[in-house]
């Protein structure tokens, strides 16, 4: 494992954990929302969004784990990856870390990502384009999307591992070693 993606619905720990496991197996770490996201919820154009991509690739030569889904990327990312890990967490645990970082983030003010200004706000909370909403959205959607991709073909030269609860997240963190 040195090419990694972490993909999940929202809230389902994939920045947590793909920091983590970038650190134990000493990689590089790359952000997909740091790279997409410009000041005031802006979103980057495509054209850039996959330069930034592929420079942070390139910066990386020793390995790296992506954190994040953005299908969009697919291209870019899994044609060298050698393991994608999809953190496939029950519906109602991701519902309640959902809103818990949610007002967490919007209680604390907190800067999202190191490249741009944004932080949660009570109105984007509660808008019909927030991120809770979005999981709502999405999570049986990328279910379907993620468990058909693992029967392709087409990514059959990538190494699938379906994590399911938050035990098997962290005995695969604990049992995972750097065999340098």
């Amino acid at each position: 494992m040195k090419r990694i993606n972490v993909v999940g619905t929202s809230a389902s720990g994939k920045s947590t954990f793909s920091k983590a496991l970038a650190q134990k197996l000493n990689l590089s770490y790359i952000e997909l929302d740091d790279l997409f996201w410009l000041d005031d919820w802006k979103e980057s154009a495509d054209q850039d969004f996959f330069e930034k991509l592929q420079q942070s690739i390139d910066q990386a030569p020793h390995g790296y784990v992506i954190d994040g889904n953005y299908s969009r990327t697919r291209e870019i990312k899994w044609k060298e990856i050698d393991t994608l890990i999809w953190l496939d967490l029950p519906f109602r645990l991701n519902l309640y870390r959902s809103l818990k970082r949610a007002l967490h983030r919007a209680l604390t003010q907190q800067k999202l990502w190191n490249n741009s200004n944004n932080r949660e706000s009570f109105k984007s909370m509660l808008s019909r384009d927030s991120i809770i909403w979005w999981m709502i959205k999405t999570h049986k959607k990328n279910q379907q999307k993620y468990l058909q991709m693992m029967k392709s073909n087409e990514y059959a030269h990538i190494h699938w591992i379906r994590l399911r609860t938050q035990t098997e997240i962290d005995i695969f963190l604990k049992q995972t070693y750097n065999p340098k």
